[in-house]
């Protein structure tokens, strides 16, 4: 494999890791690789009102993807605990909702420093909680400091309103926190995701309940170990780990009064109607199906590079991967190259694993019925083992060529290393598949004609396109969104957009003329 695509934005050569040793055999051990020495702990816990706790419920065990062994053990938490950090959060709100922004914002920088600090060590816990590769884990924790430094600019972005109105009349608008916030975050991005709502919610006077994913519970823990540290005070961040329970106690708790969820559309959905029916604000980001429309003028080299990287980046195992290639007449030579491209990658070495044995079953059956419904499998990834690492999940690098649209794999989001080829006869038709999917979290298109890309630019049916780029995730402050079944709610989850959805406006109006007349102010 040549490169490959990063949450940041970025293609990046992969890097080479000297001296890469991973012993996953205890709970509680030590991790080595380089210089790098992370301990693990045996027991994650939560941490609510600055302090870690057990739980009340039973424990789950997290299991590495990379090979399969049990590496520490998580709650699983329910009303209660959601009650006991929203009693904290609710007591720390009004001191630190009272401080200036530029006082909240000095917590951050310090967390910002730390997180810089401890880069290796945060890459380690993604690496062997999710799977990724060492390159894709510190990409994701570079993003995760880039988050932070975009929210400690917050009091150069988010200003007050003053006019005046009317002869002695001002009108002003302030921005105000909303209170008690919770993000609920998903498997595949532990680091990341936090970072997209975390940095923002309490730089704008907010307090957070954190609920992270069960399955990859050790990135959040750290979180809170390093904001403690930065001095942030106890009960403006808490972490609550669980499963379903803590994400119906969140929807339904009375004091909390904003929800976000990242996750697939089906979960996105029950979220997204069961806290706004409880009157909470709520964004809720699901799954996607994404289209990468490839015409003939294509640069070869770069669109073929492109593609596969964001095909089998972070295992395919992102909301931003490319799902279906639609190839518009005389591809043929781009499809070869990606093909050799696919030869290149080492599953364990330059590809990490997806999350479970369950999700490597299910992206396999999908691989399998489309072959049975006719289609081609160009490069297979199934059946793909490790040397020393047999017992984790890893799915090789799949192409799946003369798909049709009525495919179960040309629907439905497969979640792995695979993608699809619909051909098309012209930009027309192709265009029209990319429409009909029901998702729509991102669209790119792979040509020399700027006319061609403006006409997929101006009718693609996704909130984030790509011209030649094969994962176009906006920077801040550009914010992080979809359309259609791929984002319920409204405002984003990132940059300026999620300011709208963490603040209240408190309108005040002025008069300190006696002398005026009575008018329509008074």
């Amino acid at each position: 494999m040549t490169g490959f695509l990063s949450p940041v934005f970025g293609f990046h050569k992969p890097k080479k890791q000297v001296g890469e040793v991973l012993q996953l055999t205890t709970k509680g051990m030590e991790i080595m690789e380089a210089d790098v020495k992370v301990k693990v702990n045996e027991k994650v816990l939560n941490y609510i009102n600055g302090t870690f706790k057990n739980g009340s419920g039973s424990v789950l065990d997290v299991i590495s993807p990379l090979d399969g062994s049990v590496i520490s053990t998580v709650p699983l938490s329910g009303y209660d605990e959601v009650d006991d950090a929203v009693k904290a959060a609710r007591e720390a709100f009004p001191e630190w909702s009272g401080k200036t922004m530029k006082e909240r914002v000095q917590v951050l920088f310090r967390y910002r420093t730390l997180l810089e600090k401890h880069s290796d060590e945060l890459t380690h816990l993604v690496h062997i909680e999710n799977g990724k590769t060492w390159g894709e884990a510190k990409a994701e924790v570079d993003k995760s400091i880039e988050l932070c430094e975009f929210a400690v600019s917050m009091p150069q972005i988010v200003t007050n309103e003053v006019q005046e109105v009317s002869r002695g009349v001002e009108c002003r608008i302030e921005r105000k926190p909303v209170g008690v916030v919770a993000s609920i975050t998903p498997f595949n991005f532990p680091n990341m995701v936090p970072h997209w709502t975390m940095p923002n919610a309490i730089a704008l006077g907010n307090c957070m309940v954190l609920k992270p994913s069960e399955i990859v519970p050790l990135s959040a823990m750290r979180m809170a170990e390093l904001l403690e540290e930065a001095g942030l005070p106890k009960g403006v961040f808490n972490v609550v780990n669980g499963g379903k329970d803590v994400v119906e106690a969140i929807c339904d708790h009375p004091g909390i009064q904003a929800v976000t969820f990242v996750g697939s559309t089906k979960v996105a959905k029950i979220v997204y109607k069961r806290a706004s029916g409880n009157l909470k604000r709520c964004v809720a980001l699901g799954g996607a199906k994404n289209h990468l429309i490839v015409l003939p003028d294509a640069n070869p080299d770069m669109t073929a590079n492109n593609v596969v990287a964001s095909m089998s980046g972070c295992a395919g195992q992102r909301c931003m991967a490319a799902a279906v290639m639609v190839g518009v007449d005389r591809v043929q030579h781009i499809i070869d190259r990606m093909v050799q491209e696919c030869k290149n990658i080492v599953p364990g070495d330059t590809l990490g694993s997806v999350i479970s044995k369950e999700a490597k079953e299910r992206i396999e059956n999908y691989i399998s019925e489309a072959e049975k419904a006719g289609a081609k499998v160009l490069v297979d990834g199934r059946n793909v083992t490790v040397k020393s690492k047999e017992g984790g999940f890893y799915v090789g690098p799949t192409i799946v060529d003369h798909v049709t649209a009525d495919m179960k794999i040309a629907k439905e989001e497969v979640f792995g290393p695979v993608i699809s080829i619909i051909r098309a006869k012209d930009l027309d038709e192709a265009i029209t598949i990319e429409n009909s999917s029901n998702y729509g979290n991102a669209a790119a298109v792979f040509t020399q004609s700027g006319n061609f890309a403006r006409e997929v630019m101006d009718r693609a049916g996704a909130g984030m396109i790509g011209v030649n780029i094969g994962v176009p995730v906006p920077r801040e402050p550009f914010p992080f969104g979809g359309w259609n079944e791929s984002k319920f709610g409204t405002c984003d989850i990132t940059g300026k957009s999620s300011i709208e959805f963490w603040t209240q406006n408190k309108k005040t109006s002025v008069k300190w003329n006696p002398e005026a007349k009575t008018n329509w102010m008074s």
